[in-house]
């Protein structure tokens, strides 16, 4: 867990340059999830509001939907994770992110977690 990260209650991270922010999901997550095979990302150009659905993980316990931790519209996506979806599980907060969204309003980065309360969420989780 990076201390320079910001967390969402669905277990997605993010990091802000800018207007830029690159979203993957959390370490916690990619370990409840299982090993990763398969991932669906968002198409670029495509306009999202903060909480709605984005992208879907698959792994081999179950798919998983993932949500926008925040609005944009995503500029950019990690094609590696087609041919590689287990980069989420070797490295989901640095190689295994999954897009990049310009953010529409930055002070919805605020309502986000840092990596201290992300980690007494996740510790109540079990």
């Amino acid at each position: 867990m990076s201390s320079d990260l910001r967390y969402s209650e669905e277990h997605e991270w993010v990091s802000v340059d800018g207007d830029i922010a690159t979203v993957g999901i959390s370490d916690f997550a990619q370990q409840q999830l299982g090993d990763v095979v398969f991932i669906e990302l968002p198409d670029i150009g495509r306009t999202v509001e903060r909480g709605g659905e984005i992208a879907v993980v698959e792994s081999v316990k179950a798919a998983s939907e993932i949500y926008a931790p925040l609005s944009g519209e995503i500029v950019e996506v990690n094609d590696a994770l087609a041919d590689e979806p287990a980069k989420v599980n070797e490295s989901p907060e640095v190689d295994g992110w999954l897009f990049k969204m310009r953010l529409n309003d930055a002070a919805e980065v605020g309502k986000l977690m840092d990596a201290a309360a992300y980690k007494t969420f996740t510790d109540d989780q079990g």
